[in-house]
């Protein structure tokens, strides 16, 4: 009773297979009127059946039944392959396209990829001219060619990763600040204040018909801000821990790979201590969890960098201390050549600060204690003699030198107006004086330069290329 004949086992597969095709004939219009408008990363993790993807193409294969399309959005390092029957290819599709693909997620066959896209539909949205488009299909293009092309450079993979990364590390530095009870300050850009006292400032006048009696529309000369670190001590006098991120401005005329005309820095300021190894302590407990953050969650962006563009870099977020005192013993033992003196009471520059991180084992090297005299106004006076030095703090990192200065503020009234008399700014900064004589505690801060630290976790070389647009004296601006 259970046997069954060769002819009706076949009608049961022809009728089997007839409803198996109505069934993915049904499915597809039912995904294709459901499909879901998903990033290219959401897509590449399978979850949703129908997709409705946009982006840029990144590489064309056309076959003979089939085209075999690459596109991303900026979501992803990773592309995601779309596969559409042969009709569907369209003249308009090439290199830099951007397209809008609807169809359906499936398991890839290939072990790199996890899914593709089976297209019922693909739009051109906006064509390009492969031709002229500067970036070639399968090419890689070096730092220096691509900083030629500010408007386009986005469109790389280079420079794609290095700008998630950087929105990365962003959100990962205000998430260490509000998770450690700091409020954020919105520090002004315009400012009269020179707080480096380096003098390389912007000067901000309006650019309409000259006020009447040609005076200032401020009531003192304004310039771009070089620094937030004083009106953030104007909030510490509420706030225990306050910190602000945004940008600051030197006029210096430099087109050096270490010099920005416009850059981010991270700035804070804790109240109630009296202690160098506080501000220290916080500063790498940033670098490290920033950092600890970038390389979990963009591992494939990071990797990027790392086997491509700067093979072999490695960062260390554990590091070491040294006084000033020190780094000068150890530069005057060096057998190294330095073009610049290394007597006690001179700067530490660029090439000491690199050959300090390289004899202390290519790690973060805080140098601690400088010059009295190389220091602010506000640099507090340890009151040490004969080397009379200042509660300042630098962190030295590989490939960059100095990453970060800070120093414990001058909270003494009478010591902060005697240094203020010596460099005649006692009128200038009045104000900055009311806070030390209405409840005025011991505090400290510091400045982090955010493109200095994606220098020093990628291993770019060039600080030009680690921010979107850079500015730098003759340049041109878009």
């Amino acid at each position: 009773m259970f046997q069954t004949s060769a002819k009706t086992f076949s009608v049961l597969a022809a009728t089997a297979s007839a409803y198996r095709r109505v069934f993915l004939v049904g499915l597809r219009r039912y995904c294709k009127k459901t499909s879901t408008k998903l990033r290219v990363s959401e897509a590449l993790s399978g979850a949703q059946l129908g997709a409705d993807v946009k982006g840029w193409v990144r590489s064309v294969r056309p076959q003979k039944n089939n085209i075999f399309l690459h596109v991303n959005d900026g979501s992803s390092l990773q592309s995601l392959q779309i596969v559409a029957d042969a009709k569907l290819n369209d003249p308009l599709l090439t290199f830099g396209s951007a397209v809008e693909v609807t169809g359906i997620l499936k398991k890839s066959p290939h072990q790199k990829q996890p899914v593709e896209l089976e297209a019922e539909q693909i739009r051109v949205v906006g064509e390009c001219n492969p031709v002229n488009f500067p970036f070639k299909i399968k090419k890689r293009h070096s730092l220096e060619y691509i900083r030629q092309l500010p408007h386009l450079r986005c469109r790389t993979n280079a420079f794609s990763s290095l700008l998630r990364i950087r929105s990365e590390a962003t959100a990962a530095i205000h998430s260490y600040f509000k998770n450690n009870g700091f409020v954020q300050i919105h520090t002004p850009i315009i400012t009269s204040n020179d707080c480096e006292g380096a003098g390389e400032l912007f000067q901000v006048e309006p650019s309409g018909p000259a006020t009447v009696d040609d005076e200032s529309f401020f009531s003192v000369p304004a310039f771009l801000t070089v620094s937030g670190q004083l009106h953030l001590e104007v909030m510490a006098g509420a706030f225990s821990r306050v910190y602000t991120f945004g940008p600051t401005f030197r006029a210096e005329n430099s087109q050096s790979r270490r010099h920005l005309a416009e850059f981010f820095m991270v700035e804070a300021e804790i109240s109630f201590t009296e202690s160098l190894e506080d501000l220290t302590k916080v500063i790498e407990d940033v670098f490290r969890s920033a950092t600890e953050r970038v390389l979990a969650r963009c591992a494939e962006d990071v990797d990027l960098f790392h086997r491509h563009v700067t093979p072999g870099h490695r960062v260390s977020p554990d590091g070491r201390s040294i006084s000033y005192t020190e780094a000068i013993d150890i530069l005057h033992r060096s057998s190294e050549k330095f073009t610049f003196p290394t007597d006690w009471g001179c700067d530490l520059m660029t090439e000491h600060e690199k050959y300090l991180v390289k004899h202390c084992g290519n790690v973060p090297v805080f140098v601690t204690n400088y010059p009295y005299d190389l220091k602010p106004f506000y640099a507090r006076d340890n009151q040490d003699h004969p080397k009379h030095t200042a509660a300042a703090v630098d962190l030295l990192v590989p490939g960059v030198g100095e990453l970060c200065g800070g120093s414990l503020r001058e909270e003494r009234l009478n010591l902060l107006m005697d240094r203020l008399k010596r460099v005649g700014l006692e009128d200038t900064y009045n104000w900055y004086l009311d806070l030390r004589r209405f409840g005025s505690v011991p505090h400290g801060g510091f400045g982090l330069g955010f493109e200095r630290y994606l220098q020093c976790v990628l291993g770019v070389d060039n600080i030009k290329d680690v921010i979107p647009f850079p500015r730098f004296s003759h340049s041109c601006l878009l």
